[in-house]
């Protein structure tokens, strides 16, 4: 049973973080077999592209102006819906992600500082993005706030905790159970 600690948070007044309330639920003999982030990338930020250019050296290659919120970057971009006025994810240069960490770079003779990404580059699991996410950059809502943190932005810097849950349990197969049993651990309530 995957649970959502932002979630749960939500349905149970408590101020540990998700190893603490883990590591209680082990103690009333709930296991768990792993907590993971729900995303697991880092300095990701909202951009807003403010020009888009064909690469001169490539067809398939743009070269993007894209306001971060403190300066105007250059990125090199290869996504075939990429254009002027969106508003994007951008990983800054030395972001992390599951392809590998984020460099400054230069991709066919013109200088790169970072990457504007799909949802799909982020590290959701693939059952979780759209089509359209595979195919090329996300766009975000125009009233997205350039330079703030991307993930948080998107509800997606939470953490999960994946229970190993016994037969005699089935009261903690959904997240009302697990708030009854996490409230009763820490003498709270649930807030429906």
């Amino acid at each position: 049973m995957r649970v959502s600690n932002t979630w749960l948070k939500e349905l149970v007044d408590v101020e540990d973080d998700a190893n603490e309330i883990a590591n209680k639920m082990l103690f009333v003999g709930n296991e768990y077999e792993s907590i993971n982030e729900l995303c697991p990338s880092s300095n990701l930020v909202i951009g807003r592209v403010v020009s888009v250019k064909k690469h001169p050296d490539s067809d398939h290659l743009n070269v993007c102006e894209v306001d971060l919120g403190d300066k105007i970057y250059q990125i090199v971009c290869g996504a075939p819906n990429v254009e002027a006025n969106q508003k994007v994810i951008v990983a800054k240069v030395g972001a992390k992600l599951p392809a590998g960490e984020i460099k400054k770079s230069t991709i066919r003779g013109v200088e790169s500082n970072g990457m504007i990404c799909s949802i799909a580059e982020l590290g959701l699991e693939s059952k979780y993005v759209k089509e359209s996410d595979k195919k090329g950059i996300h766009v975000l809502k125009e009233d997205a706030p350039v330079g703030i943190d991307a993930k948080a932005y998107l509800g997606l810097d939470d953490i999960y905790v994946d229970y190993e849950l016994t037969a005699n349990r089935s009261d903690l197969l959904n997240m009302l159970g697990i708030a009854y049993e996490t409230a009763a651990i820490y003498d709270k309530k649930v807030n429906l």
